[in-house]
């Protein structure tokens, strides 16, 4: 379990301080708006009324004690930055913030983000590439290039076993895991022989999949 400060309760905010209290984590939510804070007080750990830009109240919630703080602020991205700024100036550990255009997130890791969301882009970037890519169950990304794919076995290699195949040194992609009858098995050996039943667990660049899987 860990302490959370969440700054921002808008739908973006409300919803992570929602899945952090199901996950067991202490929250503490922090808006100006008190219809939004009130919104949350039988939600989270604790909720409280606020100016996150102000250097005063910030002090006053301890940020230094909690393990990790977000900047959900929306509409608003001078009160981002001021707020990401005061909470890294007063000794917080960690700092998660949102980012809504394009070009935020570099002045909010300047500013002191240890982290930058951008959830717009990044569902916007995971919608396009899984519904515009036949045979392609779905996909997590892992940095700009590279990310893990669930794909369903292509027809020519149903019979083969992996090592048949030789998809990393032929494709540079490697498959770590199967799932067959809805469980997934990460422990495949080379001679696994494929099945039509089954979908693959891919790691490597979407180019290299696209090429492999002809999207």
């Amino acid at each position: 379990m860990k302490s959370v400060l969440l700054i921002g309760l808008g739908r973006f905010g409300k919803r992570i301080a929602i899945e952090l209290n199901e996950l067991g984590h202490d929250v503490l939510g922090v808006d100006h708006d008190e219809d939004k804070v009130n919104d949350m007080i039988d939600i989270i750990t604790d909720a409280r009324i606020g100016d996150s830009t102000n250097e005063a109240f910030l002090r006053t919630l301890g940020v230094n004690n909690f393990d990790i703080c977000y900047v959900t602020i929306s509409n608003d991205f001078q009160s981002s930055l001021e707020t990401t700024y005061l909470l890294k100036e007063l000794g917080a550990k960690f700092v998660i913030a949102r980012a809504e255009r394009d070009g935020q997130e570099h002045f909010l890791l300047r500013n002191g983000a240890d982290r930058v969301v951008y959830p717009e882009k990044q569902i916007a970037k995971w919608a396009a590439i899984r519904y515009s890519s036949d045979h392609l169950i779905d996909y997590i990304g892992l940095d700009d290039d590279h990310s893990l794919y669930e794909v369903e076995v292509p027809e020519d290699w149903a019979g083969k076993s992996i090592i048949q195949l030789d998809v990393r040194n032929k494709h540079s992609l490697t498959i770590i895991g199967l799932r067959k009858n809805g469980v997934m098995n990460f422990m495949i050996k080379p001679d696994t022989i494929l099945t039509k039943e089954m979908t693959l667990l891919v790691l490597g660049e979407y180019k290299s999949l696209k090429k492999c899987f002809r999207f």
